[in-house]
């Protein structure tokens, strides 16, 4: 034991001793061969699925069951389904405070885990696929710990796991936020135990395609989750869904069916109570009242006579004859006993019979009384029809009696069997007895014969190597087999040992890192309470001067109060100092989550609003429990999805109308872009993207110098695209070329480069460019983004007309004063609210738009007019108006009001009649454009024909000279 980690006195107490059988695990390892050992590739780890049992159940139904697991990574939980094919899970085991350990005396390959108060027993295939999900596991639990909510829980506006996120919102995320000391006591935790090769089939997304490797003790079907059973069921019988042996009925499990019983035995299961109840009236009086039709309903279930059955053949089985070693007289004692027990146990089944024989006596005696019953009012000349109703009901009781005397035969045929199966047993208990008897004797005269050597060679005093080798055979070869059973249990107590070292080493490592948490929190509310006294005192101060203004042009003595307090207010968290932002109470940083600065640095009065608007924000945020509800919403909907591909479901469309969180955005942009561009993606190869940017780097093309131009001015308050070397330049530059490549119809517009921008911000650069062909190809019309801009001047005037439908009272105010609000407007739909609202409600409309398309910016646009529609309202004048309409939606900042708004007041809201508004303003737009162009036209022909001699304009120091 010299070369694993002792415990200390400390831990000591946490490892029970555990008892070991035969410990075969590295013999088992060696003895695997290659199809049970599958080398994983490297660098591309399987993901953490596969088949294990768990216990589950109470009573007779308490066994082990076949369940597929999967490991989430977002939320370290290991969810189960009861197969591979099931899109709603069971449920999940919370592996973050979980602990593991294991049993060398127990079942091979069983575990435990102990999570949140319970207790969790699995089964995997063998040993080798045990150690490597306790190996996974744990080091799951130490990645999220140290990696997630290190972060997460103490600071609400980072974000979650570095891999949950690609684009370039990704690159924000500090991986290396673990002190040195940690990361030492995680390399001495984690070198304990030497890293088990992947079990091959038996885990991993593979593990699906085959069947569970160990077969559960009893029934696959979880009473518990019946409703989840069911929702299951169904899904797999939607067109698409699984195979032929999934569609075989909404309640088809492996080991049972339940059926509705059909409107036919319905029908005769009412008229046959009828009957029965007539018949108990008309034998009131009779002394053998037994209910037979009652009797002949009353079954057991299929699965509990399966396990009755088992349950005897288990007992059958430890009765049966097996390997014995007789070293004295007990083992014909026990033999005695189980004989006399089979004895006592026949004589019950023949009391049995016999009370059984006494049974079919009595009905074959009900019989004849009915028969005779029936011959005399058959021989009675006539009979009324009381007296047919009764010899109908005689015959539905001799029909029943029939029925149930098979019934009583069947059992006494099935008794007699069993009587004369234990007979057989007794007769095969007795021939072991005595065989038993036979070999004690010939052992009994092989110890005598022994033991008068033993004395003959004490006699003589002859030395000890006389006896014969075949004597000392069976001894040697004993002690050989004791000392490889203590080499197999030293070698389980150290594996065991050096696993439970490794686990209380990570769990001590996990519990300091949560002290350490504790202790920072309380250091920040301290300040925090610290900080508070001392801005209520500073306003206290501003209040009293506000009450007294002092009205003279000198500078009273609360001024620098009034100073230091407005220069305090427009800090902002630097990165520069690290160590300083735990305890640093301000909540507002310098950039937000997406990498837009949050306080601009031109104006004094403009960073003062534009901090309040920041706190306003980080405020609705702390408060609004909403947005912890929809992200336990989501994590349940990709808990179910997990085993199956997203669809479009009324579900997911009202998820995304509340809006996406920010650690799922990227995969469900990604999801609704291929869903649009599925169409044109098919048509080209994998290499489209890369062909296009090839192409376009290779040859000039007339819009590559405007988008060099339109580079830098793109989104200039974002930290990704602030320098000519930041990596969004790059990328915007590549997804534009190559645009403008693929669509040379539009090649570039003023516009493109925003789109382009904010989808990089969750998005790869093949992802944006097929974002931008969604947006200009799927989504808005052909010539929405064309020199003309003739798309975009049509959906202002569809919008005018829906503005005047929603909202008329707004829309005769801005008649009455005469404001054209398409110079505000015209933006928001161009580039889809970039740059127009604050960014959390922005990347909320881009998640509908992506989803829904162009309606949902109709939607919004309406919704914000609607939003403040009183103080425009208030104001009565054209000025005031339009300076509203400038900077108003930066002020709306409760997404949550705003998308109520837009998806609840203002329906209906169908789709075609934005298509039929947008056909008739186009022919109007045409005709108006063609005017236009005649117009100018002949302007061009005037001016050419007016002046045909007209003399060039020359400067004075030409006519000097």
């Amino acid at each position: 034991m010299s070369d694993c980690l002792s415990l200390s006195p400390h831990h000591a107490c946490l490892v029970t001793a555990l008892p070991v059988t035969l410990g075969r695990i590295m013999r088992e390892e060696d003895a695997a061969g290659p199809e049970d050992t599958l080398p994983a590739q490297p660098g591309l780890p399987p993901r953490l699925c596969g088949y294990l049992n768990k216990l589950s159940g109470k009573g007779p139904l308490k066994g082990f069951k076949s369940r597929w697991f999967v490991f989430e990574p977002r939320h370290c939980h290991l969810y189960y389904f009861k197969g591979p094919s099931d899109s709603i899970p069971l449920g999940y085991i919370d592996i973050a405070d979980a602990c593991f350990t294991y049993d060398l005396e127990a079942e091979e390959g069983q575990l435990e885990i102990h999570s949140g108060g319970r207790d969790y027993t699995l089964k995997a295939p063998n040993t080798q696929a045990m150690r490597y999900w306790l190996q996974q596991l744990q080091q799951k639990r130490w990645e999220f710990s140290n990696n997630y909510i290190a972060r997460a829980r103490d600071n609400q506006v980072s974000p979650p796991l570095p891999d949950a996120t690609t684009g370039l919102v990704a690159k924000d995320v500090d991986v290396s936020c673990l002190p040195q000391a940690v990361r030492d006591i995680d390399e001495s935790a984690r070198n304990v135990l030497d890293v088990v090769d992947v079990p091959g089939t038996l885990v991993g997304e593979r593990a699906a395609s085959y069947p569970s490797p160990v077969h559960p003790t009893t029934i696959n079907f979880s009473l518990k989750h019946w409703g989840t059973e069911i929702r299951n069921s169904m899904s797999n019988l939607k067109p698409g869904r699984g195979n032929n042996e999934n569609r075989r009925s909404v309640f088809y499990t492996e080991d049972w069916e339940l059926l509705d019983p059909s409107l036919k035995e319905l029908e005769e299961a009412t008229a046959h109570e009828e009957k029965r109840k007539n018949a108990a009236e008309a034998n009131r009086g009779s002394a053998f009242s037994f209910d037979f039709a009652r009797a002949a309903r009353v079954r057991r279930p299929p699965f509990l006579r399966d396990m009755i059955g088992t349950s005897k053949n288990r007992n059958s089985s430890e009765s049966s004859p097996v390997e014995w070693i007789v070293t004295n007289g007990k083992a014909s004692t026990e033999i005695q006993s189980r004989i006399q027990a089979q004895q006592e146990e026949l004589n019950k089944v023949k009391e049995d019979l016999s009370s059984q024989k006494e049974l079919v006596r009595l009905l074959q005696q009900t019989l004849k009384y009915s028969q005779q019953e029936k011959y005399s009012l058959n021989t009675g000349a006539l009979m009324d029809e009381g007296m047919s109703q009764l010899l109908h009901q005689k015959d539905d009781q001799i029909q029943a009696l029939n029925n149930q005397l098979d019934h009583i035969n069947q059992q006494k045929d099935h008794l007699d069997q069993e009587l004369k199966g234990f007979q057989d047993k007794i007769t095969g208990m007795s021939d072991q007895l005595n065989m038993l008897r036979e070999t004690i004797q010939a052992k009994d005269e092989v110890i005598i014969k022994l033991s008068r050597q033993l004395n003959e060679c004490e006699n003589n005093r002859s030395p000890p190597g006389v006896l014969s080798g075949a004597t000392l055979a069976p001894s040697v070869h004993k002690e050989l087999q004791e000392l490889d059973t203590l080499k197999d249990n030293l070698q389980g107590y150290k594996t065991q040992n050096k696993f439970l070292n490794k686990e209380i080493l990570e769990l001590s490592v996990l519990k300091q890192n949560a002290e350490l948490r504790e202790k920072a929190l309380e250091a920040k509310y301290s300040s925090l309470e610290a900080r508070l006294c001392q801005v209520e005192s500073k306003y206290l101060v501003l209040l009293q001067e506000v009450k007294n203004p002092v009205c003279s042009g000198e500078k009273g003595p609360t001024h620098e109060v009034i100073s230091r307090l407005l220069e305090d207010a427009l800090k902002v968290d630097s990165p520069e100092h690290p160590e300083q932002t735990i305890l640093k109470p301000h909540p507002v940083s310098e950039y937000d989550i997406y990498g837009f600065k949050t306080i601009p640095e031109d104006d004094e009065e403009e960073k003062l609003v534009a901090k309040v608007r920041a706190l306003d924000l980080k405020s609705l945020s702390l408060t609004d429990s909403y947005e912890i509800s929809m992200g336990v919403k989501w994590a349940n909907y990709f808990a179910s999805t997990m085993n199956r591909e997203m669809m479009r479901t009324p579900e997911l469309k009202n998820l995304i109308r509340w809006g996406v969180p920010h650690e799922h955005r990227s995969k469900v942009w990604k999801w609704c872009v291929n869903l649009h561009v599925r169409k044109y993606r098919d048509k080209h190869s994998s290499g489209y993207f890369n062909s296009m940017l090839e192409k376009a780097l290779e040859k000039q093309n007339p819009a590559s110098k405007q988008i060099e131009l339109d580079l830098m001015r793109t989104l200039p308050n974002n930290k990704h695209y602030a320098s000519p070397t930041s990596e969004g330049i790059q990328k915007l530059r590549n997804v534009l070329l190559a645009f403008s490549w693929r669509n040379p119809d539009v090649g570039y517009c003023q516009g493109l480069n925003r789109l382009a921008g904010i989808a990089l911000l969750y998005l790869e650069q093949e992802e944006a460019f097929w974002c931008l062909v969604a947006i200009t190809e799927c989504f808005m019309t052909p010539d929405y983004y064309t020199k003309n801009l003739l798309g975009s001047q049509v959906d202002q005037r569809v919008f005018k007309d829906l503005l005047s439908e929603k909202l008329p009272r707004l829309h005769a105010h801005f008649e009455q004063y005469k404001v054209d609000f398409s110079l505000i407007t015209f933006n928001w739909f161009l580039v889809v609210f970039v740059d127009s609202v604050v960014s959390d409600i922005m990347f909320r409309i881009w998640d509908s738009f992506l989803y829904e398309g162009p309606k949902v910016i109709f939607r919004y646009a309406l919704a914000v007019f609607k939003f403040k529609e009183e103080e425009f309202l208030k104001l009565q004048d054209n000025m005031s108006i339009f300076k509203y309409l400038r900077y108003f939606t930066h002020t709306i900042l409760d997404a949550r009001k705003l998308t109520n708004i837009a998806f609840v007041d203002m329906n209906p809201f169908p789709m075609r009649l934005i298509h039929n508004r947008r056909a008739f303003h186009l022919e109007k737009v045409r005709l108006e454009l063609s005017e236009l162009e005649a117009i100018r036209q002949d302007f061009l022909r005037e001016r050419e024909t007016a002046n045909p001699e007209r003399r060039d304009v020359i400067s004075d120091d030409d006519e000097d000279t």
